[in-house]
C-alpha cells in the first residue's frame, strides 16, 4: 500500500509542477504579447496614465478608458444603439472590439495564476501522501519528516 501512495504522490507532484510551468509560461506569453503591441495607458485614464499595458492591471485600466473614449465619441451610445448607417458605429466596433482583446488579456493572466495556484496546491497535496505513507519530506533545509 505505501508503494502505491508513494507512485500517487509522485504523479500528483508531477502534476502540479505541469500546471505551475504551464500557468508560468502562459503569464509570460501574455504579458510578451501585450508588451509588443506597444499600448499606453491613456493619459486620462483612472490609474497607470503613460504606463505600458503589459500586465493585467494595466491592459483592464485601458479597456474602461477606451469605452469612456467611446462613448464620449457616440455621444454616449453603444454599437447597438447607434443606427446601422450612423458612421459613429464603426467608432463603437472598433471601441468595443479593442475592449473584447484587452479584457481577453485579463482573462488569459488570471487563468495562468489560477493555473500557477493550483499546480502549488497539487503539490502540497502530493508532500502530504508522501509523508502520509511515511517517506521522508524533501526540504530546502535537509532530510526531515513532518
Amino acid at each position: 500500500m505505501a508503494k502505491r501512495v508513494r507512485t500517487l504522490s509522485a504523479l500528483v507532484i508531477a502534476l502540479g509542477v505541469i500546471f505551475v510551468v504551464a500557468g508560468v509560461v502562459t503569464w509570460i506569453a501574455v504579458q510578451q504579447q501585450l508588451a509588443d503591441e506597444n499600448i499606453t495607458v491613456s493619459a486620462d485614464a483612472s490609474a497607470f496614465a503613460g504606463d505600458k499595458v503589459a500586465g493585467p492591471f494595466t491592459a483592464y485600466v485601458e479597456a474602461n478608458t477606451i469605452e469612456k473614449h467611446t462613448l464620449e465619441a457616440t455621444g454616449g451610445k453603444t454599437y447597438a444603439e447607434l443606427a446601422r448607417d450612423d458612421p459613429l458605429r464603426e467608432t463603437a466596433m472598433t471601441g468595443s472590439f479593442l475592449r473584447a482583446s484587452l479584457f481577453t488579456s485579463v482573462v488569459a493572466f488570471g487563468v495562468a495564476a489560477m493555473a500557477v495556484g493550483f499546480g502549488v496546491a497539487i503539490m502540497l497535496i502530493g508532500w502530504a501522501l508522501r509523508a502520509g505513507a511515511g517517506d521522508p519530506v524533501p526540504t530546502l533545509g535537509g532530510d526531515h519528516r513532518l
